[in-house]
């Protein structure tokens, strides 16, 4: 489990293909890998990763080929700069909110907008996720927690602060930069638990319909 907040900027030092996935290398930059032993996670750009290697300047993980497919870590190059945050202690603060590292879909930038010292970012999430996204409710874009500042259909607007600014990658996006989302955990598995003995049906993908809500005594007649 992370935070969201984000604690070094890594660079990709290497990619290596094997076996019709991946192994990366990450150069860590700044982040502590004193209290760092394989088999530990470190969420890259949101993804949790498993440290597999330690050469001493960053670290080396595998990366699936579901990983591949449904995050940005397969379009990233030699150079590339990925958010880094060590996984929680019992004894970290929860500065952020709950993020697991699992990333829920691939988002776009829309459009990016300075606003006083800080700057307005319009994001577009795939359709399927748009029902997750609440005005001011929490997102992980690309490992960094932040607040949702409004919602318009599948797009979301965020306001990222000097700070951010300075300690993430978010400098570097531009209209049509594709991004890694993680909704909030909590709605997720709200949904889950509304659908009640639905659930456990055969062939249900989730998703709460009409019927669902009046079974569950939401809607009157």
């Amino acid at each position: 489990m992370f935070t969201g907040i984000i604690e070094a900027v890594g660079t990709i030092a290497a990619l290596q293909p094997a076996g019709g996935d991946l192994r990366l290398r990450v150069h860590s930059g700044k982040l502590p890998l004193d209290d760092v032993g394989l088999g530990d996670s470190i969420a890259t750009n949101g993804v949790c990763l498993t440290v597999t290697e330690l050469p001493g300047d960053g670290y080396w993980a595998d990366v699936s080929r579901e990983t591949l497919d449904f995050t940005t870590l397969g379009g990233l190059k030699t150079g590339s700069r990925v958010n880094l945050e060590r996984a929680l202690t019992p004894a970290s603060r929860l500065g952020g909110h709950i993020v697991s590292g699992h990333v829920d879909g691939v988002g776009e930038v829309v459009s990016v907008v300075a606003d006083g010292r800080s700057y307005r970012y319009v994001m577009r999430a795939p359709d399927g996720l748009a029902k997750y996204i609440a005005h001011k409710g929490s997102i992980c874009v690309d490992g960094t927690s932040l607040t949702v500042n409004a919602v318009n259909g599948a797009e979301f607007e965020l306001n990222i602060i000097p700070q951010t600014w300075a300690e993430t990658v978010f400098a570097e996006y531009r209209p049509g930069s594709r991004v890694n989302l993680e909704v909030d955990v909590i709605a997720r598995y709200l949904e889950r638990l509304v659908l009640g003995e639905d659930a456990a049906k055969p062939g249900h993908q989730g998703g709460i319909s009409l019927a669902t809500l009046a079974d569950n005594g939401y809607l009157r007649g």
